[in-house]
Formats: structure tokens, sequence, C-alpha cells
């Protein structure tokens, strides 16, 4: 049996209280709030944080305040569950719907919250393991060792994001709130990530992720789709995000995220540039899955072959572009 280390543990009522935590404990403090990230990592020894602070008694982080014709503001301590039967993202956020909807098991959802998600730690074949198997190898790079061992040249670590949201929530245009002791700050999703499956997080150790802000709904329409092995449970190995403002029958505006393929979500900047302009059709489609095939550059540190998941992006790319088209 795992056992989890010793911890001290910390269940502050108030943001102010939480983030005052935070700033007296240092970097050996981390926040929880569902912990079905957190808990299995130091089970199995990837973080060892001396002090947690339990986000779950804040009231203020959880619940969804106004709508989809003015835009949604999300507390980033809401339950996945409750994001999913959520009628305002079901209708005005379809994308980000099937996002989270394929997120994990339904136990899960009921647990794990959308800043959870958003933060998730990245992943790796050689970093997923218990700590007697890592130990085994001589540790990693990203844990307790020196060396990447998916491309043991490589000065950073090629850990990959698998969160469902992020790239959802890029595409989205959404942008988050964080809170610390010295004040607040927001910031566009994608400044969120950094290219470095260590360090993959913008944020510091003593800001707290408080908000997510959608922008009204308007005239986008949204999909998601995502690789993975089985139907349930698993991360993804490939993440699609798509979303598209129409004038009349015309793409005005185009946004296109990956997941999975790289150490943060990644933008298809030349698929978007492709759908601009032009009606929603088979020869655009055709064309914007082809430019996004470059942008996936997975490595060999996750389920399927890289090939395989390279081979899919422009199919998943179409899949989710075709699903827009006519609505």
């Amino acid at each position: 049996m795992m056992r989890l280390p010793r911890f001290r543990y910390h269940a502050p009522r108030t943001l102010a209280e939480a983030a005052a935590i935070l700033a007296s404990e240092g970097p050996e403090a981390m926040v929880v709030a569902g912990g079905t990230d957190l808990f299995p990592n130091m089970k199995r020894r990837h973080q060892r944080p001396r002090v947690i602070v339990g986000l779950r008694g804040i009231e203020t982080l959880r619940g969804l305040r106004g709508g989809a014709s003015r835009g949604l503001s999300i507390g980033a301590a809401t339950t996945l569950t409750d994001l999913e039967e959520s009628p305002a993202i079901r209708a005005g956020y379809a994308g980000l719907h099937e996002a989270i909807r394929s997120i994990s098991t339904p136990i899960l959802r009921n647990m794990g919250t959308i800043g959870g998600n958003l933060c998730l730690d990245t992943r790796c074949n050689y970093y997923n393991q218990n700590h007697e198997w890592r130990r085994a190898i001589d540790f990693c790079m990203k844990c307790d060792g020196t060396v990447c061992w998916v491309a043991p040249g490589s000065d950073i670590c090629l850990a990959v994001s698998s969160s469902d949201s992020a790239p959802m929530l890029c595409a989205l245009g959404a942008r988050l709130r964080l809170v610390s002791k010295r004040g607040a700050l927001t910031l566009p999703v994608p400044e969120l990530f950094r290219r470095d499956g260590i360090d993959y997080l913008t944020k510091r150790p003593d800001e707290i992720l408080a908000e997510i802000a959608l922008p009204p709904a308007g005239r986008w329409r949204t999909a998601y789709r995502k690789l993975r092995r089985r139907e349930a449970f698993d991360f993804p190995v490939l993440g699609v995000a798509v979303a598209l403002r129409f004038e009349k029958q015309v793409v005005a505006e185009a946004r296109i995220w990956l997941g999975a393929v790289s150490m943060a979500p990644v933008e298809a900047t030349e698929a978007q540039a492709a759908l601009r302009g032009r009606p929603l059709e088979d020869d655009a489609i055709r064309e914007a899955a082809g430019l996004a095939y470059p942008r996936a550059k997975p490595v060999d540190n996750t389920d399927f072959a890289v090939r395989y998941r390279k081979e899919m992006t422009p199919l998943l790319v179409a899949d989710a572009l075709r699903s827009l088209a006519g609505k």
C-alpha cells in the first residue's frame, strides 16, 4: 500500500486567509481542492509538501456566476461534475462541456475541480510510476534525477501537458484571476503555461487560482475531440479544441489549440489563418487540418506510438471542424 507522507493541514475559510498561510509557509506549502492529482502524486513521492492548504471550505471559490450572453465566471474550486451538469456550460460553451465530460470517470469528476484540471501536473511514462520503479532507473529529471529518459540529451523535461480543459479554455479566450497576499493578477489562459515539463506553470507558489472568466458565447461555436485508449478514465494523448466565430456563413475568427502533444497547449496558428474569411466547407477543413499536422510534435512518453498520435491530429481537427459546420 502506498501511504501519504506526513504533512500539516490547514482549512482556511476565506481566500485571504489561504493566501496568508501560503505566504507565511513558503514554497514547502501546496494547495489542494479535490486532491485527485496531488494525493496520488504524494503517495508516489512526486511531491512532498510539508504543509497543505485545503480550499474546499472557501465558498467564494465555488459556483458559477453570470451567463453565456454576458460572460460566465467560474470559481476555480467548482467540481467538474457541477460544470458538466450546468445548463449554461452545456448550451453556451459546448466544447468546454465536451472536454469536461471526457475527464476521467464520474466518481473522480465528483471530487476533481476545474482549477485542479487546469493546473494538472505534467505526465510521462518515466515519471508516473511508484517510487521503487523510479529508483530502479535512477529516477528522472522531473523528480529526484538528472536525466530525461525520453530524450537523454535534452536540457529540459519533456513531460506532457495532459489537461483536457486547458486547450479548450485557451480556444475560448478565457482569463484567469490569481490571488496572493500581494494582491490579484489577471492573465489569459495561455500565459499560465510554460514549455517546461518541470516548471510548467507561470503561477507562483504563493498564488491561488481563484477564478476562470469566460467571455460571452456570442456567435462562437466550439468543439473538443480527445484521443485515448479507453472511453473513460484515461488522460488524453491528443486533445483538439476548436472555437469558431461566424459572420453569416463565413468564419470571421478561428482558434485551434492542441493538447497532450507538448509540455503546454499548442496553438495551431497556420490552421486558424486558413479558415478565416472562408465558409466552413470541405476544402477549408482539409487545408486547416493539414496545417495543424506539423504543430503536433509528440514524443515517446505516453500511450500509443508517436507516429499514430501525430497522424491522428489532422483527423481529429477535421472531425471537430465538421461538427461545427452547418450549425
